[in-house]
């Protein structure tokens, strides 16, 4: 706190002082202001912030009197603020007194029976406050620990040994000790008086302003950082709450906005709410929507003019992938700081994942682990591969007869393990693991991460209930430490204080998971993690389940997707059955209004993985105007069932080939090769 805590006008034994720190919740300050309605927090706030100056008072104190003692320059608002800013300087507009108010009473205008403004009163001298330019008294201490600004009227003790104890007054109470939230500024009100002390005399007034400290003498001022161990525990706990309530709204709802087209070609779920969490997708989903309340950033084509630039420097690919320039990877977390760092030449890693739910992955699936296989070839990077055979049996695992099926799970990921080796990953820098496997080698870090985060968060996040099941409540801590390089010591060739980077393409109902490690991730990784710790992500949209374009596929639903292990006849009969149709009821209607391409299936499908851009783009144009070679539903779902059945038979192609040996030396924990 700026010194003025510790004068006060000679003749008063109390005083009352206002500082802003800054717009809402305080800019200038780490450590936030509790609600306006939390009374109760904001007690604590100012018994921590009073007990915090009393300790800075008796640690200074105990040091040599050379530092504790003060010292006061007399000069101007214009030359401190060019030393140390306007944030270090108190605001002499508010000088321990009711004079400014008083002031401001006077200036009021007034006016006479008829309406008439009158001229305002005279003011008395003294309570003319200076403008512009105005006098004022920089006080420090001789090591610096202590740096503020007074007003010019203030008098300033030789030695912080003459101050004894500062006790705040009516804490809570109309007039006292209160901090409030304004709609354009943060404040916080002390009234205090000083116990104790040796007493002395006021220090001596100096006009030198050579004698300031240089700004590099007070730069631990202007570090953001707080190193005060009461300061760290009050930041603590507030970084807690905050991330609780943060999280407590990762269940995002709205309703969807519905189209201008008529019944027939409206999902038949697009006025349902939208539901977007760890656990259920479902609604119309609004994407604008969840960048702003999961506080995402969007991929600008800035963004992605400079990745390309950076891919094609790299040389192992030629354009960006289609689901970039598509915008179905459409959202971020530090991408720019990924890019930054392979713009250094540094490394880093790509992290992804599957819950083996069941034996046969489905094309929803398969688009993380598309948009990962291109990431790994165009920056030749490492990836590791999580599998979470743990989390499958925690959530779905069932006793029967004194047994149970955890080994129905673990047989999952080494068959779903299958159709990621078969997506085309390079073998020397890929580590596919199973968390029941690879337990011991992230154990140190889970404990880390469980550590850190308070049952209260993982509940307001996750919706624990009393009937979650304890390895439920632990699992998310799991899913969290894939994100640190220390987790992987032996496949990424690094140590405890590795600063390699991290970024994860997933879907974004999995962001609350990384929220939560991002959060903590400094309590994991050292100071010089180009991106503190946190690692970065790539957000993909949802992949349409066959009835209609909301929520998300699902594996538990055979009619809802397209499997890896569907025959043509399969995939054939699945479209033609299930598509949900953006078309019209009739051809006459067809050819007259085209189709809605925002709903049907079919085409919204083709944008995921039909390659070319301009093919995709005849397609769309021939179907919403009802004109050309794709005017009619059956036309584009042809093309569909064309596009899905090479892709699927290729993937199986690929997939025979890999046995459970080969699944095993993917598994294996060594060194990779990047």
């Amino acid at each position: 706190m700026p010194l003025a805590l510790w004068n006060k006008p000679a003749d008063k034994d109390t005083t009352k002082v206002v500082f802003c720190i800054g717009k809402k919740d305080g800019d200038l300050s780490q450590v936030k202001l509790p609600p306006n309605d939390d009374t109760v927090g904001k007690s604590a706030f100012l018994a921590s912030l009073a007990s915090s100056i009393n300790t800075t008072i008796t640690n200074s104190t105990s040091t040599s009197t050379s530092t504790s003692s003060i010292t006061v320059v007399s000069t101007t608002r214009s030359v401190a603020e060019s030393l140390y800013g306007q944030n270090a300087l108190y605001d002499s507009t508010t000088d321990g007194t009711d004079e400014s108010k008083q002031l401001k009473k006077l200036q009021k205008p007034t006016k006479d029976k008829e309406g008439k403004l009158l001229p305002p009163p005279p003011v008395p001298p003294h309570l003319l406050l200076p403008r512009g330019d105005q006098p004022i008294k920089v006080a420090f201490s001789g090591d610096r620990s202590i740096l503020g600004a007074i007003p010019a009227k203030w008098d300033a003790v030789s030695s912080l040994s003459q101050i004894g104890t500062v006790v705040f007054l009516d804490v809570g109470k109309k007039g006292g000790c209160d901090c409030n939230i304004g709609a354009k500024k943060a404040e916080i009100t002390i009234k205090f008086k000083v116990e104790g002390g040796s007493g002395g005399s006021n220090a001596a007034v100096e006009t030198d302003v050579s004698l300031l400290p240089s700004r590099g003498e007070v730069d631990h001022f202007y570090s953001g950082v707080v190193t005060n161990k009461i300061g760290k525990g009050m930041l603590e706990k507030q970084e807690e709450r905050a991330l609780a309530e943060k999280l407590a709204a990762v269940s995002v709802t709205g309703t969807g906005t519905g189209t201008d087209a008529s019944d027939s070609t409206s999902s038949p779920a697009n006025d349902e709410e939208m539901v977007v969490n760890a656990w259920e997708v479902s609604g119309k989903i609004d994407y604008a929507k969840l960048i702003d309340k999961f506080g995402s950033s969007p991929i600008e084509p800035e963004l992605l003019a400079r990745l390309e630039t950076c891919v094609k420097k790299i040389g192992k690919v030629d354009k960006i992938h289609p689901f970039l320039r598509r915008g179905i990877f459409f959202s971020h977390r530090d991408l720019t700081k990924i890019l930054d760092v392979v713009e250094k030449g540094e490394q880093f890693y790509l992290y992804t994942g599957r819950g083996p739910s069941s034996e046969s992955m489905h094309l929803g699936h398969l688009v993380p682990f598309m948009m990962t296989q291109w990431l790994q070839k165009a920056f030749d990077v490492p990836l590791v591969v999580q599998m979470t055979d743990d989390e499958k049996f925690l959530w779905k695992g069932v006793y029967e007869d004194g047994d149970d099926n955890l080994d129905y799970f673990r047989g999952l990921a080494i068959q779903n393990a299958k159709d990621i080796i078969a997506c085309g990953f390079d073998k020397k820098k890929t580590f596919l693991f199973t968390d029941m496997n690879y337990i011991q080698h992230m154990y140190p870090n889970i404990i880390r991460v469980q550590k850190s985060v308070t049952y209260s968060t993982a509940r307001a996040m996750f919706g624990f209930e009393g009937h979650s099941n304890i390895g439920q409540s632990a699992f998310p801590a799991v899913q969290a430490v894939p994100s640190f390089p220390s987790t992987f010591m032996t496949p990424l060739n690094c140590d405890r204080n590795s600063n390699m980077a991290c970024l994860i393409p997933c879907a974004i109902d999995q962001d609350p998971y990384f929220r939560m490690t991002r959060d903590v991730a400094h309590k994991l990784t050292p100071k010089s993690h180009p991106l503190g710790g946190k690692p970065a992500l790539l957000h993909s949209k949802f992949f349409p389940p066959l009835q209609g374009a909301t929520g998300k596929m699902s594996a538990s639903d055979d009619n809802s997707a397209i499997f890896l292990t569907d025959t043509p006849e399969r995939i054939k009969s699945k479209i033609k059955t299930h598509a949900f149709s953006g078309g019209q009821q009739t051809s006459e209607k067809q050819k007259e209004l085209g189709a809605n391409l925002e709903v049907d299936v079919s085409y919204q499908w083709l944008t995921f993985f039909l390659e070319d851009d301009a093919e995709l783009k005849a397609i769309g144009d021939s179907y919403k105007s009802g004109s050309g070679d794709y005017w009619a539903t059956g036309m584009v779902k042809d093309k569909l069932i064309d596009v899905l059945t090479k892709m699927v038979e290729a993937h199986q192609g690929r997939r025979k080939g890999v046995t459970n040996e080969e699944v095993a030396e993917w598994m294996e924990v060594r060194s990779l090769k990047f």
